[in-house]
């Protein structure tokens, strides 16, 4: 198997392991309330506000709250931008990342939603295709220091 082969291969299982426990934690984790159902549907359509009132009342809400409500709906998502093309076989452009980012952290709200399961907040999309798009970034920055690597190493051969 070729390092490539390699590669291609082991991003893929890691790909449906990190789908298998986002999905635990976004949809079904006790830790964060989804099994608590609501009676009613929770929602936030304005952009900014839920990360505003944590900014805003941070010291209320304790900075470990904060942290793991922005951070954490960040960093999340870093894996699926990161592994993304890896799932679809090609090569994919940093907007397609986005927007596979943005497709499928929709999906996740309106299943919450849907569900009555944590809450639609457009605050979480937001942060979410951000996370996509820092994986993308990082896919990119590894891949043209391994294509330097490479290059260094033909130099020396």
């Amino acid at each position: 198997m070729t390092k490539k082969e390699w590669i291609r291969t082991f991003s893929k299982i890691a790909f449906v392991i990190y789908m298998i426990i986002l999905v635990y934690f976004l949809l079904l984790s006790d830790g964060f309330g989804r099994t608590v159902r609501h009676d009613s549907f929770h929602y936030n359509l304005i952009p900014f506000t839920e990360i505003m009132r944590f900014v805003k009342y941070r010291e209320y809400i304790g900075f470990d709250n904060v942290m793991l409500n922005l951070l954490g709906n960040v960093i999340a998502f870093v894996p699926f931008g990161a592994l993304v093309r890896f799932v679809i076989n090609r090569s994919v452009r940093c907007y397609e990342v986005v927007l596979y980012t943005f497709c499928f952290s929709l999906s996740v709200e309106l299943l919450q939603l849907v569900a009555k399961v944590g809450s639609f907040d457009v605050d979480d999309l937001i942060l979410n295709t951000l996370g996509g798009l820092i994986g993308y970034i990082v896919y990119y920055l590894i891949k043209k220091i391994d294509q330097l690597s490479d290059d260094v190493q033909g130099k020396r051969g």
